[in-house]
């Protein structure tokens, strides 16, 4: 029977960006891997040069999706339907359909109904503090915890299928290895660790403070060539630039792997760190 992975994240790029690797190296096996998008993106900055030919941001940053998911094989991509809520302070976040504004137990729903219907053996989302703390990924992560919890109590959305137990659930890590070198190396630069990205607003300092174990870590060298071309299709959002300069070097002097920690089956005990997600 082929294997399935289900990605359960926030954002068109989100699913390039963060896990391309993990998605691109499983689909190259064989394996069949869905990504469940809770957003169009729609507060994302973009240029004027790459809104030609769209209504609005949503529909421009969907298109990159749907270019980037081709390019890592993934078999499907499922939106649930909620509006980017934005960093802290963004007017997005007062939006009556950003996702932040709708109960996790109701996210956690629409999650279930595809966890019901794809029935993956591995749920992969985001770590407690969302990677870099964006409210979407802190609560699409608690939103999958709890709809990978009762996924296969048929008393929890009844009305979504037959109940059913994926065999694990990772959340992907941000390497705190890669954080810290970052953090050491942007001043060299004349850059500020406490402003990285598009919009200046993520504080590395901060993140590579905060420390998750390690339970897997992924040789993705193979398919780095496939993520770096996922990742161009998110041009808008810096596509090209996140696998050059200051970033891109850190990357490939320091190798190409994506880290996760298992939540599910708990992690107990002595634990050697495996370099498969399969490996339970």
């Amino acid at each position: 029977m082929t294997k399935r992975i289900l990605a359960v994240l926030a954002h068109p790029d989100d699913e390039s960006f963060g896990l391309g690797g993990t998605l691109a190296l499983y689909a190259k096996r064989g394996y069949e891997t869905y990504y469940v998008c809770a957003t169009r993106g729609e507060a994302g900055s973009a240029d004027e040069e790459h809104m030609k030919g769209f209504k609005d941001t949503a529909e421009m940053r969907t298109a990159e999706l749907m270019r980037a998911a081709k390019e890592l094989g993934l078999k499907e991509v499922i939106f649930l339907g909620y509006r980017d809520s934005g960093m802290p302070g963004m007017e997005a976040n007062n939006h009556p359909d950003a996702q932040i504004n709708h109960p996790v137990e109701e996210v956690a729903g629409r999650v279930v109904r595809h966890i019901r219907a794809i029935r993956p053996d591995v749920v992969i989302t985001f770590d407690p503090i969302g990677g870099y703390k964006h409210p979407d990924h802190i609560h699409i992560h608690k939103a999958t915890v709890l709809a990978f919890a009762n996924a296969d109590d048929e008393n929890f959305y009844p009305e979504h299928g037959a109940g059913f137990k994926p065999t694990a659930l990772y959340f992907q890590i941000f390497p705190r290895w890669f954080l810290r070198v970052m953090t050491r190396l942007m001043p060299l630069f004349g850059k500020d660790p406490k402003k990285w990205g598009r919009n200046g607003d993520i504080n590395l300092k901060e993140l590579a403070e905060v420390n998750f174990p390690v339970h897997v870590r992924l040789n993705i060298r193979s398919v780095s060539a496939i993520k770096r071309r996922a990742g161009e299709q998110h041009a808008s959002q810096g596509g090209i630039q996140m696998r050059r300069g200051l970033m891109g070097f850190v990357t490939k002097v320091f190798g190409e792997r994506e880290e996760f920690m298992r939540a599910y089956p708990p992690v107990t005990g002595e634990f050697k760190r495996r370099t498969d997600l399969f490996d339970i």
